[in-house]
């Protein structure tokens, strides 16, 4: 149920049977590392971070990858969202991006020995790189490939809008490992992550599953979870039990646990 063109994180938004108020989107992980690890676990969750791909529109242009990499300062191989050549069992192909699946029950965080992965109150799985000692153990236990070892030192970036912590890892830290945060934070002053922002066609939405309404980068706003049983979304792997908070929309006879990736 498409409900309109209109600002998603700034103000009232139609959803359901009344008018959906964001409010205030809740405090910036501010003030260093650790006070961002003690923010994140104790301030009151009022929003729970969520993504939707649609798949019916993404013509493998790439656009999200050059926009997160550009903001973020990634060198060419640092992906923290890839779109996929894929090809379904009659041989049609489609394309498929693929950020970090901001899991529920992430594999990365219990087995990091120095505790450098964590999850916030509001969903977001993000890297404290002061703590990352680069076992790349975290990387072996994703079953969504979504965590790059920064072998090289990283590219020299100008002074950045946030503090470099664990919602704005700019720039990287030679000998971590990083990941896709959702611009976790650009969100508490109502801005969708770059990726969101940049994709053309309007195939990824920023979600909240708090106040049930997400958005896409041309302003498209809908209640989520009647868009999400509308279109019949399913998880990437959702049988590995991580409970991802990506959400995909198919519509080309996809199957995402079947099909093979070929480019």
């Amino acid at each position: 149920m498409r409900i309109g063109r209109r600002r998603f994180l700034g103000g009232a938004l139609a959803g359901g049977a009344g008018v959906v108020a964001l409010g205030v989107l809740g405090e910036r992980l501010a003030g260093g590392a650790q006070a961002a690890i003690a923010a994140a676990s104790q301030a009151p969750a009022t929003h729970q971070w969520a993504m939707v791909i649609d798949l019916q529109y993404c013509n493998g242009c790439k656009l999200c990858t050059t926009a997160c990499e550009t903001a973020h300062y990634l060198h060419a191989d640092q992906t923290w969202i890839d779109v996929f050549k894929m090809t379904n069992a009659t041989g049609e192909s489609y394309f498929m991006p693929r950020p970090c699946m901001m899991c529920e029950d992430p594999p990365c965080v219990p087995v990091c020995p120095v505790n450098a992965n964590f999850r916030t109150a509001e969903g977001l799985t993000l890297v404290n790189q002061s703590r990352c000692i680069g076992t790349r153990i975290c990387m072996n236990a994703c079953p969504y490939q979504a965590r790059y070892f920064n072998w090289v030192d990283p590219r020299p970036a100008p002074r950045q809008p946030f503090p470099q912590e664990p919602a704005w890892p700019v720039p990287q830290v030679k000998g971590t490992v990083g990941k896709c945060m959702f611009c976790a934070a650009m969100l508490p002053s109502g801005k969708v992550p770059e990726c969101v922002a940049s994709c053309p066609m309007g195939v990824l939405y920023l979600g909240d599953l708090e106040t049930d309404v997400a958005v896409n980068g041309l302003g498209t706003t809908v209640k989520l979870s009647a868009f999400l049983a509308d279109n019949d979304a399913v998880k990437f792997k959702e049988s590995y039990g991580t409970h991802p908070r990506v959400f995909y929309i198919l519509g080309h006879g996809q199957d995402l646990e079947t099909d093979t990736q070929t480019g």
